[in-house]
C-alpha cells in the first residue's frame, strides 16, 4: 500500500466505528433527531473550513436530489439500527455495492453482467442468513436494506452529477439533508436537547470525523490510486464496523451471522473484481 491508500484504510476505519457510535447515541436520541444535528453540525464545519468554494449556486438543484437519497438512506439506517444490531447494520449497508449495477441499469443505461447476478444471489443469500435464516425478516434489518438502496441511487447520482463542482455538490448534498432531517425530526419526534455528553460525543464523531475530515481526505488522496483498488479499501468498511461494535459495545454473530456476513462480503468482492482490468 502507498501512503494514500493507507490513508483511505484510516477512512474506511473511522466509518466502521459510525455504527457503535451512532447506536449508543440513540439510548439518547431520537433517530432523525442525531440526522439532523449530524449533518447541521458537519454542514456548518464544511462552511467554516472550504466558505464560498462550497456555495456554488450550479450545484444546488443537484445537491437537492442527492441530499434527499442521503436522507432515506441516512434515516432507513439509523431508524433500523434502533431493532438491529450495529454489526448487521454495518453489513447489510455494504449492500449498496451489488445494488450500484441495477440502479445504474435503470437511470444511466449501464449494461448489466453476469456477473452482477451472480454478485447479487450470493449477497442476498448472505443478508437471509445474517437476518436468521427466515423469510420473516428483523424490522431493523429490512429498513436497514432500504437504506443500501438509497445509497445505491445516490453513487449512480453522484456520478450523473459527475461534471459539477464536488466539493459544492457535496456541501449541498450536506447541507438538504440537514434541512430534511430538521423538518422531520421537528415535526415528528420530540426534540431533545441531551446534557450527557455521550451522545453528543457520537453526533461530532459522525459529524467532524466521519463525513468532514473523512470526506476531505477521501478528495485528497482517491486520486492517487486505482479505482478498483479504492473501492476494495472501503470494503473493509462492515469488518470495521463488527470489530467497533465488538470492542465497543460487545456485540457477536451468530454462526448463520458470521456465515451470512462472510458471503456478503464475498458477493461484494465479486462485484468490486470486475472492475480491475479497467
Amino acid at each position: 500500500m502507498n501512503r494514500s491508500e493507507l490513508v483511505l484504510l484510516g477512512i474506511t476505519a473511522i466509518w466502521g466505528f459510525t455504527f457503535p457510535a451512532m447506536k449508543v447515541s440513540l439510548d439518547y436520541l431520537p433517530p432523525i433527531l442525531f440526522l439532523a444535528y449530524r449533518f447541521g453540525t458537519a454542514s456548518l464545519l464544511m462552511l467554516v473550513l472550504f466558505r464560498s468554494k462550497v456555495l456554488r449556486r450550479e450545484t444546488f438543484r443537484e445537491g437537492f436530489i442527492l441530499g434527499l437519497t442521503l436522507f432515506f438512506g441516512h434515516g432507513f439506517q439509523i431508524v433500523g439500527l434502533k431493532y438491529t444490531t450495529a454489526s448487521n447494520s454495518a453489513f447489510i449497508t455494504s449492500l449498496y455495492v451489488v445494488f450500484t449495477p441495477f440502479i445504474a441499469y435503470f437511470i444511466l443505461r449501464d449494461r448489466l453482467k453476469l456477473r452482477d447476478i451472480a454478485s447479487l444471489a450470493i449477497a442476498l443469500t448472505g443478508l437471509y442468513l445474517i437476518s436468521g435464516a427466515s423469510l420473516d425478516f428483523n424490522y431493523g434489518d429490512l429498513l436497514t436494506v432500504l437504506c443500501a438502496l438509497s445509497f445505491a441511487f445516490q453513487i449512480v447520482l453522484v456520478q450523473k452529477f459527475g461534471e459539477k463542482d464536488y466539493l459544492s455538490l457535496a456541501f449541498w448534498q450536506i447541507t438538504w439533508n440537514f434541512v430534511f432531517s430538521l423538518t422531520f425530526a421537528l415535526l415528528f419526534e420530540p426534540f431533545t436537547f441531551p446534557r450527557d455528553p455521550l451522545p453528543w460525543a457520537g453526533v461530532l464523531y459522525t459529524s467532524l470525523f466521519a463525513t468532514v475530515i473523512a470526506f476531505t481526505l477521501q478528495v485528497k488522496h482517491q486520486r492517487n490510486t486505482k479505482a478498483h483498488k479504492a473501492a476494495l479499501i472501503y470494503s473493509a468498511e462492515p469488518i470495521f464496523g463488527h470489530i467497533a461494535a465488538f470492542i465497543t459495545i460487545g456485540e457477536v454473530l451468530s454462526v448463520k451471522g458470521y456465515l451470512g456476513a462472510a458471503l456478503i462480503m464475498a458477493g461484494i468482492w465479486n462485484e468490486i473484481r470486475k472492475d480491475e482490468r479497467g
